[in-house]
């Protein structure tokens, strides 16, 4: 019988730094096992645009293992370092208070190590994310927001990374080969059953590392435990992660915990397909320029506070917001002061369809061929709201339009209060053109997950409240991390945080032997 010191359920970026850091750690031989395909590889993290959220001490902290920055560049970047405390604050603020602390303050502490790990050990493309997180105010490349890192070519570039990394160590990659069971001795793990071209063949290991992602993209789990809703959301990224690790951990008792009826969800391209990503286009059919403008539904009316918080504070629950909205969909609006601003990976000619026009009243007429239902009300929010932001500008002229920072500058004033404000960044929409794009919920992952010990990342038993020997996790499958939102990047350092842990764990058990 076939035997590995650990297996890995999963190949995506959480599952592949726990093989790596298994072997790194002592275990020799090291299985990846994944149901999906080798054309889709990668998981969920191949459809990410790479970014991770650390605890850094600035510009010249990180600036060595990046490799998108010039001498020349140093003097005009502002970048503030990003605290312990403002990571850990911004996960339970988001949380609104739920998240386990124990379990936060592991990712949050170990976030700074595992960037490191991660560029030195896979050598991860790391670059200074000046197309997402950063803005030029006077000549300067303003950060904001705290996540500054992201990764070159994205999830594609990630998954690349950690394929060439494993590809080196010698770890072993199965596909095709879906885990059917996970088998005991006693108390404890001792292998696992894996179905190849239809035989189910039995591998006996001392570890197993669950890293397989949520049940997004499985419709009926969304109906089950996010509502009824949610069958009509779209998948953002594989259609493999459907809840299999679940059912494989709870089979041996394993403990699940969080919040399951929560998930990261965002304004997506209303034309991008349903069921699962595209892997040529990924996240380019993200639509998160709304800070910037407003958010309007087939009514013609606002939803949202568009400018509640920095967008990699809002995106990951706006797309539960248009969920809710008459048929699923919204419509973002700018008018011509801020339309070079958006990102061209998301809002490029060629990558999304927009809709221009010299006039609101035409924009309106347009809108109404692509599910707008009553364009007149339109005419009266855009009216309305930019009245609103008038009268603010009046209130406080000294106010500077500043998308670095939580400006201010918003709808509310001694003499006009909107019912749904838009706190930052508003501006009138008055100058043509005028340019919206048709926008609808897109799942990231579910927040729903496994119990696990924060040090070990070892799964916790239901029956015993004790971790269950050889059993660990890591990725979207640990719960209690995330609840209702979560800031942008915590989920790939968390994974790699959880999955550094796991590895290290399960060659502990072999070294045990």
């Amino acid at each position: 019988m076939t035997y590995f010191d650990c297996i890995v359920v999963g190949s995506g970026h959480a599952g592949s730094c726990a093989a790596l850091s298994s072997l790194q750690a002592g275990c020799q031989r090291v299985l990846i096992v994944d149901k999906c395909p080798p054309a889709w590889v990668g998981g969920n993290g191949y459809f990410t645009a790479g970014a991770h959220r650390t605890v850094h001490g600035g510009l010249q902290d990180l600036a060595p293992i990046v490799n998108n920055l010039t001498s020349e560049m140093v003097d005009r970047i502002d970048m503030e370092p990003y605290s312990r405390h403002q990571f850990f604050e911004d996960i339970m603020r988001l949380g609104n208070g739920k998240a386990d602390p124990v379990l936060v303050s592991a990712v949050v502490d170990n976030s700074r190590d595992a960037i490191q790990w991660l560029a030195q050990s896979v050598k991860v493309p790391f670059v200074f994310s000046f197309h997402r997180q950063a803005y030029e105010v006077d000549g300067r490349q303003k950060f904001w927001g705290g996540m500054v890192l992201s990764v070159k070519s994205g999830g594609k570039g990630l998954i690349a990374a950690h394929q060439d990394a494993l590809r080196k160590a010698g770890v072993e990659l199965w596909f095709d080969a879906p885990c059917m069971e996970l088998l005991r001795e006693g108390n404890a793990i001792a292998g696992i059953v894996v179905r190849r071209n239809e035989v189910d063949i039995t591998l006996k290991t001392s570890a197993v590392i669950l890293a397989a992602g949520g049940f997004e993209a499985n419709s009926e789990l969304r109906t089950r435990h996010l509502g009824p809703e949610w069958e009509g959301a779209k998948v953002r990224g594989t259609p493999f992660n459907t809840g299999d690790g679940f059912q494989l951990a709870r089979a041996v008792g394993g403990k699940i915990t969080g919040d399951w009826a929560g998930c990261h969800n965002t304004a997506w391209d209303a034309d991008a397909p349903s069921d699962a990503g595209t892997r040529d286009v990924t996240n380019q059919y993200t639509k998160s320029g709304y800070p910037l403008g407003v958010m309007v539904n087939s009514d013609g009316v606002r939803f949202a506070d568009e400018g509640e918080d920095f967008r990699n504070y809002t995106y990951a629950k706006f797309g539960r917001a248009i969920l809710s909205q008459p048929g699923g969909i919204a419509f973002q609006i700018w008018d011509a002061k801020v339309i070079g601003s958006l990102r061209k990976e998301e809002y490029g000619d060629g990558i999304v369809d927009k809709t221009m026009a010299n006039s609101i009243e035409d924009l309106a007429r347009e809108l109404s061929a692509k599910g707008l239902k009553n364009p007149d009300a339109l005419i009266r929010t855009l009216s309305g709201f930019n009245a609103a932001v008038e009268r603010h500008q009046r209130d406080f002229p000294n106010q500077q339009w500043d998308p670095t920072v939580k400006d201010g500058l918003s709808t509310q004033s001694s003499s006009c209060l909107l019912d749904i404000p838009k706190s930052n960044w508003a501006l009138p929409i008055n100058q043509s053109p005028f340019m919206a794009v048709k926008v609808c919920c897109g799942i990231t992952f579910t927040f729903g997950g496994l119990a696990i010990d924060p040090e070990t990342a070892g799964v916790i038993s239901e029956e015993t409240g004790r971790s269950i020997p050889g059993l660990f996790c890591t990725g979207e499958m640990v719960g209690g991390l995330f609840y209702n939102n979560y800031p942008g990047g915590s989920g790939l350092t968390a994974g790699a945080v959880f999955g550094r842990k796991a590895g290290a764990s399960a060659a502990k058990l072999r070294l045990q032997q």
